[in-house]
C-alpha cells in the first residue's frame, strides 16, 4: 500500500518540525505508513530510500541526527544505519 502523503496540497513550512513520530523497521516491500518530513537515525549509516519523488537510491554515510527527507519507503537491503524515526 502506498504511503499517505497528509500534506498533498497544502502549503507549509519545516520549521517547527514534525507533529507525528514513527519507529521504523525497514522493509524492501512495505511503504512508510505517512510520507515522512523528517528522519531520525540514533546511529549514523547509510539509508536505502524510495523518495516522494519516485526516486531509489543508496545515501552517503548519514550522521546521527535529524535530516529533512521526503520518504516512502526505508530499504532493509542496503541500509546500515539503525534506530531510525520518521516524523510528518
Amino acid at each position: 500500500m502506498p504511503a499517505v502523503d497528509s500534506l498533498n496540497g497544502f502549503s507549509y513550512t519545516r520549521a517547527g518540525g514534525p507533529a507525528n513520530l514513527a519507529l521504523v523497521t525497514p522493509s524492501d516491500s512495505t511503504d512508510l505508513t505517512h510520507v515522512s518530513q523528517w528522519v531520525y537515525l540514533s546511529v549514523a549509516g547509510v539509508l536505502k530510500v524510495s523518495t516522494k519523488g519516485g526516486q531509489t537510491l543508496t545515501t552517503p554515510t548519514l550522521f546521527a541526527g535529524w535530516h529533512l527527507m521526503e520518504l516512502n519507503r526505508i530499504h532493509a537491503t542496503g541500509t546500515t544505519a539503525s534506530g531510525i524515526m520518521v516524523g510528518w
